[in-house]
């Protein structure tokens, strides 16, 4: 079955502390995905891999088609593997049973909503694994207003890149169109380059890369993100001030005292 049922995605994401999307889905509250788009990558990691234990939620190294627009969005997840004719003839029967039309591309492309971010893993394929090109790509901005993710191609560069408010991180792009490949499973965990992710996810898509938060996990990293931000203001000012030594700010635990000067700012600052 190339979509998978919502029962075995609720079975898959267990540790979701909010409600989910009709397709199994966890449905990480719009509020924190908002206040995602402010979060570094840095800071995220931190919160993953040091704090708990996910060292596999992070891919550098894409071609990243516009490194100042900052991706925030659901994991739709999607796997294509290389074409097998016996493999290729069942996905085929079994779309034209549930009414799909089109590439098979476009099948996972026409159920995505506002603040998914499709992630595809396409096993790096770029010459004839093009999974978007300009009117594809015009229909995810469409439907989700996010972008998206491919370990694979696009085509259509130039067009693509005129969308507004949308971005894609690939492996690289090629005029040829998608060729020799089968879609086996949407809505399953897939690997991104060295990532795992899962369906429900939140991307985070920077100039530096894409991390794949758990949403269990997603108002710790925001709050965090936020108390780094702060304690940073409240640093600099104190620096500026004189009141402290870089020394006495620049360390990764304050001491009582300046952390109970941090406590009062806070509350001075509403």
């Amino acid at each position: 079955m190339v979509f998978t049922p919502a029962d075995r995605v609720a079975a898959l994401t267990p540790a979701n502390p909010f409600d989910r999307s009709a397709d199994g889905r966890p449905r990480v509250p719009d509020g924190i995905l908002e206040r995602m788009k402010h979060v570094t990558n840095d800071e995220a990691w931190g919160v993953l891999e040091r704090g708990h234990g996910y060292h596999y939620q992070f891919e550098g190294g894409w071609y990243n088609l516009h490194p100042d627009r900052v991706l925030v969005g659901r994991a739709v997840t999607a796997r294509i593997v290389p074409l097998r004719p016996d493999l290729q003839e069942v996905v085929q029967s079994q779309g034209q049973a549930e009414g799909r039309s089109g590439g098979q591309n476009t099948w996972v492309i026409d159920t995505l909503e506002a603040g998914d971010v499709l992630v595809v893993d396409l096993f790096g394929k770029i010459e004839d694994g093009t999974f978007i090109g300009d009117n594809l790509a015009t229909t995810i901005h469409a439907r989700a207003k996010t972008g998206l993710i491919v370990d694979g191609g696009i085509r259509d560069l130039e067009r693509v890149l005129q969308l507004p408010d949308f971005n894609v991180y690939c492996r690289g792009a090629h005029p040829s169109a998608i060729w020799e490949t089968t879609l086996v499973g949407v809505n399953e965990p897939v690997r991104i380059g060295n990532a795992t992710v899962m369906p429900g996810d939140v991307v985070l898509g920077t100039r530096e890369g894409v991390t794949f938060i758990p949403p269990h996990l997603a108002e710790e990293v925001v709050t965090r993100s936020e108390d780094v931000r702060q304690r940073d203001v409240f640093g600099k000012l104190r620096l500026s001030q004189g009141t402290y030594t870089s020394g006495q700010i620049d360390v990764s635990t304050w001491a009582a005292e300046i952390e109970a000067d941090y406590t009062r700012w806070l509350a001075e600052q509403g």
